[in-house]
C-alpha cells in the first residue's frame, strides 16, 4: 500500500495528535521527496511571537519519517524504525506558512537492502530544509534514523 497526503493526515490525527492539532500536514510524498507544511499560529508560538521549535521538529522529522515508512511499506518486510538523533539549526524567526522538505528518499534503499540481506541493523542521516512563504530558510534538521529487521 503506497502512502499518500491523505493517509498520512489520517495517521496524524490518530496516532500523533500533537502535531495534527499544531497543523502539521503532509502534501506530497513519493519515493525520493517529501514535503509538509505547518502555519504559525497561536497554538504551535513561543513567547517570542514565532513558531515553537518542537513544531519546527516534528514537521520536519516527518518529512525523513514518512519517506522510511514508504520504502518499508513497499518491501513487505517487517522493520522497525526510530530515530537515534537529531541535529538542528534555526536560521530565523519562523512566521506564516513554514514548508519543510526532505529529498533523501535514495538513502534508505540501500540500508534496507542491507538489513534485509544481513540480518544487521543500519542506521543513516536524513536532511529536512524549512522556509518561509518567502523561500527563505528558517530552519535545517537532520536525524538519524535506525532500522532493522522485527523478531519474528
Amino acid at each position: 500500500m503506497k502512502l499518500n497526503p491523505s493517509k498520512l493526515n489520517s495517521f496524524l490525527l490518530f496516532k500523533l495528535p500533537s502535531a495534527y492539532i499544531s497543523g502539521v500536514r503532509v502534501r506530497e510524498i513519493d519515493l525520493l521527496k517529501c514535503k509538509v507544511t505547518v502555519k504559525h499560529r497561536w497554538i504551535n508560538q513561543n513567547p517570542f511571537k514565532s513558531m515553537y521549535f518542537a513544531t519546527q521538529a516534528m514537521a520536519a522529522e516527518l518529512t525523513t519519517g514518512a519517506l522510511v515508512m514508504n520504502h518499508i511499506q513497499g518491501g513487505g518486510k517487517k522493520i522497525s524504525m526510530l530515530v537515534a538523533q537529531n541535529k538542528a539549526v534555526f536560521t530565523k524567526k519562523a512566521t506564516g506558512l513554514i514548508t519543510f522538505v526532505c529529498q533523501d528518499g535514495h538513502k534508505i534503499e540501500k540500508a534496507l537492502k542491507d538489513t534485509i540481506t544481513t540480518g544487521e541493523g543500519q542506521s543513516f542521516w536524513m536532511k529536512s530544509i524549512g522556509v518561509d512563504e518567502k523561500g527563505v530558510q528558517v530552519s535545517e534538521m537532520e536525524f538519524e534514523w535506525s532500522i532493522k529487521l522485527k523478531a519474528k
